[in-house]
């Protein structure tokens, strides 16, 4: 029955946007580009947005924009990010010219060793670790990605940059529509673990209902230690020694120490050309680089001439990032720990190589060459100011929200990421001791001729690279704006072999896409011809953001349609 609704639908929705029937032309867009010369934000929560254009307007920059949004955005949009959690940024400097790469994600504790991991998995009854509670909860590493950012960029005070945060943690904020929709279904959930969850997240037990004003006076208090302290208020002061305390009584494995020896590390983007753009991901422990080696794959196509979500386009999108994601599985993990290929992997030349497997039917069985965890929530935000500055920003405490264990007074939940380990022995991501887990998150930037050209990102698990990919080929292969680009109707493939499985595990069954409405149904039932299983999914296609700065200067915001959010200018 639901593929019947989603036959209909794909016939109808497909029929209107043939027709063109906006003025401009521009079939797939829902509003138009914002422009601004000055300045321009784009985030998840359109209060966010005015937050981080009312900080450039009091003279701070870029970074200071992004962090204040950020802050803000762990308040309002806690089903998707918050201080428990990590941080990745990507940063044009205006002054040097130069992108620079920030990793701010946090380690597992130290004094938890895989033997007594695996002992506790074993009690539970369980072979991978659990999502929620206190066994993959890792060191929280936003608030110190923060102020790493602002060290080395900053302008403003941070108490100036946290105060809006502050007020409204205090003073409090309406709840918007699509998070009020993920707060209702995590409080049930997340209610039942350790802390303080109900207390600091719920009205009376529930989630608060959209435009409900909701409150969260501890974090506005955990915010102004951070704002008068530093970094150091959470990883050294009284907040670490308070989380110390708390997860000894409630049987947790972060302590004091691992606050204390947290770092975040500067690491150096690495690009890849694509039709004269360059695309910049993080390397690993996150997975950007997938999205360069699908791009690695596609240069070999003329995915112009085939047409926007043609049956070929598809096939030919689908079938790199099964390919890529196979290697996503095995290669991508901590570098710190065990060096891999990268610039093998990320190569012309590999990609040729991978290319090659590209048949006219859906491969079935995949592997990875010799050189998607589906739900998540998080969010991304792009800011830029006048002198050029661009920041591409993404932050999560995964699951949404998090593992549900709140420290009684300090108003955040933690991140659950280190249920991103394997416990696999052989696996490059095998679970270690002050180890970074696999990571979804990861930012984007686009330079052509060297010089900026767009800052985004599309958040959601393992959506993202696929993201990635499919708006640059909308902007560079099919001429789409910054806004039309995001909001045309998009694709996702599941089912590849994750980084939490063995070593020896692969695709052998194909997998599965999910196709958003729009896409026609004469091309579902040619893929289906092709040995590709098509199905219905609705939410699970990502989050976008982005800022383009065109050749003189101007500033160009577009904010994904299937969110909150907002872009906006001066």
């Amino acid at each position: 029955m639901k593929f019947l609704v989603f036959i209909l639908a794909s016939l109808i929705i497909s029929a209107v946007s043939s027709a063109a029937d906006r003025i401009t032309g521009l079939v797939h867009a829902t509003r138009s580009e914002v422009i601004a010369p000055n300045a321009m934000a784009a985030t998840s929560q359109p209060l966010a947005t005015q937050i981080a254009l009312d900080i450039m307007k009091q003279g701070g920059n870029a970074i200071d924009a992004a962090i204040a949004a950020n802050a803000a955005l762990g308040l309002m949009e806690p089903t998707g990010c918050g201080i428990g959690g990590d941080l990745f940024a990507i940063v044009w400097d205006a002054k040097t010219q130069k992108l620079y790469g920030l990793n701010a994600s946090g380690r597992s504790p130290q004094g938890l060793s895989y033997d007594q991991l695996q002992k506790e998995l074993t009690d539970l009854g369980r072979e991978d670790l659990p999502p929620y509670g206190m066994l993959p909860i890792s060191v929280p590493g936003a608030v110190d990605g923060w102020f790493e950012l602002h060290n080395k960029f900053g302008q403003l005070g941070m108490d100036k940059i946290l105060q809006p945060a502050i007020n409204y943690g205090r003073s409090g904020f309406p709840v918007s529509e699509l998070i009020a929709h993920y707060w209702n279904l995590s409080v049930p959930r997340l209610s039942p673990q350790p802390g303080a969850f109900a207390e600091h997240f719920t009205i009376d037990g529930r989630a608060p209902r959209k435009g409900e004003i909701f409150r969260n006076p501890a974090l506005a208090n955990t915010y102004q230690l951070i704002a008068q302290g530093g970094r150091d208020a959470f990883y050294k002061g009284d907040i670490a020694k308070k989380i110390d305390a708390f997860m000894q009584s409630e049987g947790g494995y972060l302590r004091y120490g691992d606050f204390a020896a947290h770092r975040s590390d500067w690491v150096e983007p690495l690009g890849v050309d694509y039709k004269g753009y360059t695309l910049w991901e993080l390397p690993p422990n996150g997975q950007g680089i997938a999205a360069l080696q699908m791009l690695q794959m596609l240069k070999n196509y003329d995915l112009g001439s085939m047409g926007f979500n043609s049956v070929e386009s598809l096939h030919t999108l689908v079938e790199a990032k099964k390919l890529a994601y196979e290697d996503r599985a095995k290669f991508y993990s901590d570098l710190s720990f065990q060096q891999q290929p990268v610039k093998k992997l990320i190569s012309k030349k590999y990609g040729k190589t991978r290319a090659k497997l590209i048949g006219e039917r859906a491969a079935q069985r995949v592997e990875s060459g010799h050189a998607a965890l589906g739900y998540g929530d998080t969010i991304y935000l792009t800011t830029a100011d006048k002198e050029g500055n661009m920041v591409s920003l993404i932050q999560s405490n995964y699951r949404g929200m998090g593992s549900g264990v709140v420290v009684p007074g300090l108003g955040f939940v933690f991140q659950d990421r280190g249920q991103m380990f394997s416990m696999d022995k052989d696996h490059a991501n095998v679970y270690a001791p002050a180890k970074r887990p696999f990571h979804t998150i990861i930012p984007a930037f686009v330079t052509k001729k060297g010089r900026p050209f767009m800052s985004y990102g599309v958040m959601g698990g393992g959506m993202q690279p696929q993201g990635h990919v499919q708006i640059l080929v909308n902007m560079v292969d099919y001429g789409m704006n910054v806004q039309e680009a995001g909001d045309a109707p998009r694709w996702q493939h599941l089912g590849s072999t994750e980084p939490t499985e063995g070593a020896d595990t692969y695709l052998v069954d194909g997998g599965y896409i999910e196709l958003e409405t729009g896409v026609p149904y004469q091309v579902v039932r040619e893929l289906m011809q092709k040995g590709h299983k098509v199905r219905f999914g609705v939410g699970g296609y990502g989050g976008y953001q982005a800022i383009m700065r065109d050749e003189n200067g101007v500033y160009y915001g577009a904010s994904e349609s299937r969110k909150d959010g907002a872009a906006a200018g001066f």
